[in-house]
C-alpha cells in the first residue's frame, strides 16, 4: 500500500565497516562463565531456591492453594464422571491393544494418573492408555511373547494336537507389559533429569500427523480381526499388517455373525452419537457418554442371551475385582526391549506434550515440557510396577475433561475415583460384554486421526516438503511397522532438513532505485543491477556440506570461473612474453603491446618508432610497463574469459552458522578474486559469525577486516566513493613489468592444480 509522506523516513549517518562502526561504538567483551561458577551457581541454596524447586517437583503446590472450590469445584465434578466412564470403557478396549486381559487397561487408567495428579504441569490431561502406544507396545509384548512358545500337548483335534495355555501366556504378556512399561518410565525420567525434553522437537507436526495415522490404521485392522472374531496369527515386524489383513480375508468365512452384528450396531451408534457431539457441542452441556450407554446395553444383551453358549460369542469373561499386589521388573529383558520401549516412551510424550500446550495457550498457563518428562517417567515407573502399562493421554478423553468443564486435575483425580470404583465393585458386571463391542469403541475413537489424512492436500498447497514427510512416514509405519517406520520417518525427515540446507537457495540482489533495499533481481521488475558490482546471497548456514554449492552458484551469478580467468591470463601473459622476445610483439613508450597485425583496444601505436627498431628486440634496456585489456582482443590466441565487474558483495545475512571448512573456503574465494582485481566485501553479519571467522584464522595481512560491512548498502556506498576518488584501478587492466634486455624467462605466480574443493583446503592448510 503506498505510505503518506509523513511516513518516509531519511537517516544520515556515516558509512560503516567494521572497524569503523567499532571506532565509533565501544565494544563489550563477553565474559562466559566457568564450569566451576556455573557448577556453584546450580548447586547453590537458599530459601527461595528451595522454594522453587519443590514447586517445580511438584506443582500442585502451586495450584492448588489457588483452587476456586465455588466456582471450579462444580465443573470439575460434572468433568470427572463424565471422563471417568470414558476413562473406564477405553481402559478395557486399549487393553485389547496390548494383548492382555481387559482389566489391566483399568490399572492403568487409575495408576498412571496419581503421580500425574502430583506432579504434571498440565491442568486439563487425561492421563492413561493411549491407541497409539498401546499398540505399539502390544507389538512388544507379541514379539517377547508369542502364541507359539505357550502350544502344549492337548486332548482335542485341534492344530497339530496342540492347545494354547492360556494362562501362562496371559500371566507372562503381563510381566513382558509391565517391564516395558517401567523400562519406558525410567527412560523418560532419564530424559527429564538432563533436561532434554527438545529432542522431542525434532518429531514435527507432519511426521507426528503421518504416524499416527498409520498407527490408527494398524489399531483398526487389528480390532476388525475381534469385530468380525476370526482367527488370525499373531504376526510382528515388517509387513505384520499385510500379513494380517490376508488372514483376515483368508478365514473371513469363520466370521462370528453374533459378534459381527454386535460390532457393527456399536459402531455405527457410537460414531452417530460423537457426531451430534462435536455438531451441537455449544448447545449440549455435556456430551452424550454414548460409550457408556452401549456398553451397559450390550453387557445386558449379552448376558440375557447367554451370547457365549447359544453363539459362540468372544466375551471379556473374568475381570478379578480388586488390586494386584506391586510386582517387579523383570530386568533381564531391558537390553531385548529398550529400542521399542525408546520409541513408544518418545511418541507417547510428543503427543501429550503437543495436546497439554494446545489446552494450555487456550486456558492460558504455562507448560514445563521437562517436568512433563519426569512427571510420565516416574507415573509409567508406578504404574508398570502396578501391573499397569504404559499411558500418556488420549486425544478424545482429554478433549471430554475440557469440553465438559474441567478446570484442574481434580477433575482428573474425580475421574481416576470412577475408575476405582469399577475395578474395586463393579468390575465383575462386565464380565459379560463382547470384545466386539470394545473393539468397534476402539475403532470409533479413531476417527480424528483418520481424518488426519484431510492434510496432506492442505500441507501440499503450502510446502510440498511437509507433504512428502507425512507421506513417507505414513507409508513406512504401514509397511515396517511402528518402530521401525518412526525411525524410517525421522531419517527422511533430518534428510529433507540437510537437502534443503545443502542445496540453498541463491540469488543475484539488485538496488531499488531510491532506497537501500536490496532484493532479488529476478523478484521485482523495477531492481536495477549496479553497474561492475555483483551482490550475491545465499539463504543458509554455510557449512562443509553446502560449501561446493556454495561455489558452483557463485560462479554462476558471477558469470565466470575466477580460477579458470587467473590460468588463462597467465597463459596470455607467458605467450606475450615469448612474442616479445621473438620481436612480434613491441611496446611503445608508454608501455603499450602492438603488433603488425591486430592491435589491443587498449593498446596504441607508436607513429615516432622507426619500423626497423621493430626487429631488434634486443635494443630496449630499461623497464617497461606493459598494460593489457582483457575484455578487448588480444594478440595470442588465448581465450580468456571476459570479466565485467570489479567488485564483489556476498551477503551474510541470512548465514547463521560457518564451520571451519566453510570459513577456509570462503578465505580461498576471496584470495581468488582478489588475484584477478576483483574486490570482495561481507556485508550484513552477526558479530558471532566474525568470530568464528576470527577463530578458524580468515583474517592476515592479505584478507583484512575492512571488507566488512554493516549493510549491503554500506558497501556499495564505500565502493562508489573510492570509485569517485580514483582508489579503484579498472581491473581489466593487468599490469606487469618486463626487462628486454634480460635473457631469462618471466616468472608468474604460481597456479592452482586443485580446482575442487578439497584441494583449495589443503592448499590454505599448507
Amino acid at each position: 500500500m503506498d505510505l503518506p509522506p509523513d511516513q518516509n523516513y531519511c537517516v544520515a549517518r556515516p558509512v560503516y565497516s567494521k572497524p569503523s562502526f567499532e571506532e565509533d561504538n565501544e565494544t563489550k567483551a563477553r565474559v562466559p562463565k566457568t564450569v566451576r561458577e556455573r557448577f556453584k551457581k546450580s548447586c547453590s541454596c537458599s530459601a527461595k531456591r528451595a522454594k522453587d524447586i519443590t514447586k517445580g517437583l511438584l506443582p500442585i503446590l502451586d495450584w492448588l492453594p489457588k483452587y476456586k472450590i465455588k466456582e471450579w469445584l462444580p465443573k470439575d465434578i460434572v468433568s470427572g464422571i463424565s471422563t471417568g466412564l470414558v476413562a473406564t470403557l477405553q481402559g478395557l478396549a486399549f487393553a485389547l491393544l496390548v494383548s492382555i486381559p481387559p482389566i489391566y487397561g483399568l490399572y492403568a487408567s487409575f495408576f498412571q494418573f496419581l503421580t500425574y495428579f502430583f506432579m504434571g504441569t498440565s491442568r486439563h490431561l487425561s492421563v492413561g492408555p493411549f491407541p497409539v502406544t498401546s499398540l505399539m507396545l502390544g507389538s512388544i509384548v507379541l514379539a517377547m511373547a508369542p502364541e507359539e512358545n505357550f502350544k502344549i500337548k492337548g486332548n482335542s483335534t485341534g492344530l497339530n494336537g496342540t492347545a494354547v495355555d492360556i494362562a501362562a501366556m496371559n500371566e507372562y504378556r503381563v510381566l513382558v507389559s509391565n517391564t516395558a512399561t517401567v523400562l519406558m518410565g525410567i527412560l523418560l525420567l532419564i530424559m527429564g533429569i538432563l533436561q532434554i525434553g527438545f529432542l522431542v522437537r525434532y518429531l514435527s507436526d507432519p511426521l507426528v500427523g503421518g504416524f499416527t495415522t498409520a498407527a490408527a490404521f494398524q489399531v483398526a485392522v487389528s480390532q476388525v480381526k475381534l469385530v468380525l472374531a476370526v482367527p488370525t496369527k499373531n504376526y510382528n515386524g515388517v509387513l505384520s499388517v499385510i500379513y494380517t489383513i490376508i488372514d483376515i480375508f483368508r478365514n473371513i468365512g469363520k466370521t462370528n455373525i453374533a459378534d459381527l452384528i454386535a460390532g457393527l450396531l456399536t459402531l455405527i451408534v457410537v460414531m452417530s452419537v460423537k457426531e451430534v457431539n462435536d455438531r451441537f457441542k455449544h448447545k449440549i452441556p455435556v456430551p452424550i457418554p454414548i460409550e457408556l450407554f452401549v456398553t451397559i446395553v450390550a453387557t445386558g444383551i449379552s448376558y440375557g442371551v447367554d451370547l457365549e453358549t447359544k453363539y459362540h460369542a468372544s466375551i471379556v469373561k473374568d475381570i478379578p475385582t480388586g488390586f494386584l499386589p506391586p510386582r517387579p521388573p523383570d530386568v533381564s529383558m531391558f537390553a531385548d526391549i529398550i529400542g521399542s520401549s525408546f520409541s513408544t516412551a518418545v511418541v507417547g510424550y510428543a503427543v501429550a506434550v503437543s495436546v497439554a500446550k494446545v489446552y494450555a495457550i487456550k486456558h492460558d498457563y504455562q507448560i514445563d515440557g521437562n517436568q512433563e518428562l519426569v512427571a510420565f517417567g516416574v507415573s509409567n515407573i508406578f504404574g508398570g510396577a502396578f501391573s499397569g502399562f504404559f499411558g500418556c493421554t488420549a486425544l478424545s478423553r482429554t478433549a471430554v475433561q475440557e469440553s465438559t468443564g474441567g478446570q484442574t486435575e481434580i477433575a482428573g483425580f474425580i475421574s481416576a475415583s470412577i475408575v476405582f470404583i469399577v475395578i474395586v465393585a463393579l468390575g465383575n458386571l462386565l464380565e459379560p460384554l463382547q470384545k466386539s463391542v470394545l473393539a468397534a469403541i476402539v475403532i470409533a475413537n479413531l476417527k480424528g486421526m483418520f481424518m488426519q489424512v484431510l492434510d496432506v492436500p492442505r500441507l501440499w498447497r503450502q510446502n510440498k516438503t511437509d507433504s512428502i514427510i507425512w507421506v513417507v512416514t505414513c507409508a513406512a509405519s504401514i509397511i515396517l511397522g511402528l518402530d521401525l517406520g518412526l525411525l524410517a520417518g525421522l531419517v527422511f525427515e533430518m534428510a529433507t532438513v540437510v537437502i534443503r540446507t545443502q542445496f540453498p537457495t541463491c540469488a543475484a540482489l539488485g538496488n531499488v532505485p531510491g532506497t537501500d533495499i536490496y532484493k532479488n533481481i529476478k523478484d521485482y521488475k523495477n531492481i536495477e543491477e549496479l553497474s561492475g558490482i555483483k551482490i550475491f546471497r545465499c539463504n543458509a548456514p554455510i557449512y562443509f556440506a553446502n560449501m561446493d554449492f556454495f561455489k558452483d552458484r557463485l560462479k554462476a551469478i558471477v558469470g565466470f570461473d575466477a580460477v579458470r580467468v587467473f590460468r588463462k591470463r597467465n597463459k596470455a601473459l607467458k605467450m606475450i612474453q615469448k612474442l616479445i622476445k621473438k620481436g612480434k610483439l613491441r611496446s611503445t613508450k608508454n608501455g603499450v603491446l602492438t603488433d603488425l597485425g591486430v592491435d589491443n583496444k587498449a593498446f596504441e601505436s607508436d607513429p615516432e618508432q622507426d619500423p626497423e627498431e621493430a626487429e631488434d628486440v634486443d635494443v630496449p634496456t630499461k623497464e617497461v610497463e606493459i598494460q593489457v585489456d582483457w575484455n578487448s582482443d588480444l594478440p595470442v590466441k588465448v581465450i580468456v574469459p571476459k570479466v565485467t565487474i570489479h567488485s564483489l558483495i556476498i551477503d551474510f545475512g541470512a548465514v547463521s552458522f560457518l564451520d571451519v571448512v566453510s570459513v577456509k573456503g570462503l578465505k580461498l574465494i576471496v584470495k581468488e578474486f582478489m588475484r584477478i582485481d576483483v574486490n570482495v566485501y561481507i556485508a550484513g553479519y552477526d558479530d558471532e559469525i566474525i568470530q568464528k571467522m576470527e577463530a578458524c584464522g580468515f583474517f592476515d595481512d592479505t584478507v583484512k577486516k575492512d571488507i566488512l560491512f554493516l549493510t549491503i548498502h554500506d558497501a556499495v556506498l564505500f565502493i562508489r566513493m573510492k570509485a569517485s576518488y580514483g582508489n579503484v584501478e579498472d581491473p581489466i587492466f593487468e599490469k606487469i613489468s618486463l626487462m628486454k634486455e634480460s635473457k631469462e624467462p618471466l616468472t608468474f605466480p604460481e597456479i592452482d592444480e586443485l580446482e575442487d574443493h578439497q584441494g583449495a583446503i589443503y592448499k590454505l592448510a599448507s
